[in-house]
């Protein structure tokens, strides 16, 4: 639903909430009206007749549930049945009001989450971000399609000759306009950011049939049966007949799914061809999304007969070799077990070389210039640690180096950080180190673990605090068995092995 209708005093004295990405993305898909005949956030009825039916709770057909947590705080201070006291603002992330959500239902989900059910109305002017001009409504892209079959394509890679090759021969087996679909709500399976995804699409189009190209705010969440049902909903409310599947879609709603064969390279002729056609011994496979990421990482051409030089072009923008790429290098582990110095010699290494523009984020200096004020709560480790990562995060995009070397005990955080460094299109690379606890107190620097046991500091990791050991990192170094100039090296060794940092010349 679009342009609020809720009195001026609703609006300014109610409550304001920022969605998790995914929620994000799904409201954008109701207020454009994808996601008809919702209206809003799904409520407990409607839910429940989803579990037992398959259906909404008037019997209307939808397929999976679409639905919002918020803090319980927020939801309790609610009047539900005053219309004047059961509204909340959802924004962005930069706090923008993006849609009133009228409560109508809410339950707790959690022992601090609540969910809520509603209607919502858009706020403000639909938004902002690169390629604006491409989220348009469904009712929009229906008015400029022409009468017909319409092919839908979900373009959630960029499109290399095999995938074209495939939507070429689909068009014209069924006659059909050619409907691309761009999802830009966050980095693609691959990790492309969604501004590289939409140009490698549009590199392609002197490549492709007479097409409609549309960003929608499409965001996967891991269960491939939902985000299959939900796809295949969006596909069909933006006007498409059929849909060519690169994976998991379903049908429905008179939407056919064709599900292509696999081609392959004919190096007799240059041309692709269904893979069973062509004689083994002139045969080459469609190169795999690992290997095309290799071939960036390294700083080697794609192949042309794989690749159009217009979409590699935009494929190495967007990925350039890992030795120019953006790094967040993060050390975790006990106070006193070498991280810090470690981190310090490495940067050092790193600056002496030349190669890399490096900045390191040392936990006690951070502390004190950045997060001033907080205190050793976890809920403040956790804020300590995701600002640090959001700052290291930010050096990756620009394409430098963050080495960051705080304690960083929780899983979750660590988590977060990765995720941050991820989606700025950075690398990332956990070190663990993993110098025995017994060891830190005994060399105990600051005093701190003497404090501690004395009862004199509360929340000291390790004494009354736990730390939660990485799982997941790429190295992991203990100092009780090598010097420091020896982790350094081991580090830089790592770094030189895998592309990110350009060999020393002896």
């Amino acid at each position: 639903m679009n342009g609020s209708v809720l009195p001026e005093d609703v609006l300014r004295d109610a409550p304001s909430y920022t969605p998790l990405p995914h929620e994000l993305a799904d409201l954008e898909l109701l207020l454009s009206g994808a996601y008809t005949p919702l209206t809003g956030f799904l409520g407990r009825a409607d839910l429940d007749a989803l579990r037992r039916r398959g259906r909404l709770a008037d019997g209307t057909s939808w397929p999976v549930p679409v639905t919002l947590d918020v803090p319980a705080e927020l939801a309790t201070g609610l009047t539900l049945d005053d219309p004047l006291h059961r509204t909340i603002i959802l924004t962005d992330p930069e706090g923008a009001p993006v849609a009133a959500l009228e409560v109508s239902d809410a339950w707790p989900t959690g022992q601090q989450t609540y969910g809520v059910g509603g209607t919502v109305r858009r706020m403000g002017d639909g938004g902002h971000g690169p390629f604006q001009r491409l989220r348009r409504t469904p009712a929009e892209v229906k008015a400029l399609l022409p009468p017909g079959r319409v092919l839908g394509v979900i373009a959630d890679r960029p499109l290399h000759r095999p995938q074209l090759a495939q939507i070429a021969h689909a068009a014209r087996t069924l006659a059909a306009h050619l409907l691309i679909l761009i999802p830009v709500s966050g980095p693609g399976p691959d990790g492309l950011p969604p501004e590289a995804l939409v140009r490698s699409v549009f590199s392609a189009r002197d490549r492709m049939p007479p097409a409609t190209v549309v960003a929608v705010p499409l965001l996967t969440r891991g269960d491939e049966m939902r985000d299959a049902m939900l796809r295949a909903r969006v596909v069909a409310a933006y006007g498409a007949t059929h849909v060519l599947s690169g994976g998991e879609m379903l049908s429905g709603r008179g939407l056919h799914v064709l599900v292509p064969r696999e081609l392959a390279y004919d190096n007799r002729d240059g041309q692709w061809r269904w893979r069973d056609d062509i004689p083994p011994r002139n045969r080459r496979l469609a190169m795999t999304p690992a290997e095309i990421d290799d071939l960036l990482d390294r700083g080697f051409p794609l192949p042309e007969w794989h690749t159009p030089p217009a979409v590699a072009k935009e494929l190495v923008r967007a990925r350039p070799p890992r030795r120019h790429r953006g790094l967040v290098v993060f050390f975790t582990g006990f106070s006193g077990s070498g991280k810090s110095t470690i981190a310090r010699g490495l940067a050092d290494s790193l600056r002496e070389s030349g190669d890399r523009t490096v900045t390191l984020l040392d936990g006690d200096v951070v502390r004190r210039e950045l997060s001033a004020g907080l205190g050793f709560s976890k809920a403040d480790r956790d804020r300590n640690v995701r600002r640090i990562g959001w700052v290291a995060a930010e050096i990756g995009r620009h394409r430098g180096m963050a080495v960051a070397c705080p304690i960083a005990p929780y899983e979750a955080a660590r988590a977060a950080v990765r995720a941050m460094a991820t989606e700025a299109g950075a690398g990332f690379l956990l070190v663990h180190v993993n110098t025995p606890l017994e060891v830190c107190e005994q060399r105990d620097r600051k005093g701190l673990y003497a404090r501690a046991r004395a009862g004199q500091l509360r929340g000291m990791t390790g004494i009354d605090d736990p730390y939660e050991t990485p799982a997941d990192a790429e190295m992991t170094i203990d100092t009780t068995t090598m010097t420091v100039p020896e982790a350094i090296e081991v580090v830089l060794a790592y770094l030189v092995e895998h592309g990110w940092v350009e060999p020393k010349l002896t």
